[in-house]
């Protein structure tokens, strides 16, 4: 794992939620980006760092989160 492998990562990850423009699921998420548990986090962390995805706990399911992109001001 390396910086331009995430960076690869973090596009799918995000070009996944663009998409769908709504709170995505992890489990949809990987579903979508046919990414692994660990390649999806850490895509979700690099795009943290840039203020670019939200994560929440599921209220539905505590276990489970929900990402969503921040919207541009």
């Amino acid at each position: 794992m390396n910086a331009e492998a995430i960076g690869t990562w973090a596009g799918l990850v995000w070009t996944a939620l663009n998409d769908k423009d709504v709170v995505v699921g992890l489990k949809q998420l990987k579903k979508e980006t046919k990414l692994k548990d660990k390649e999806v986090f850490a895509a979700i962390g690099w795009l943290a760092r840039e203020g670019k995805v939200e994560i929440q706990t599921n209220p539905e399911d505590e276990k489970d989160l929900l990402f969503t992109l921040v919207q541009d001001k």
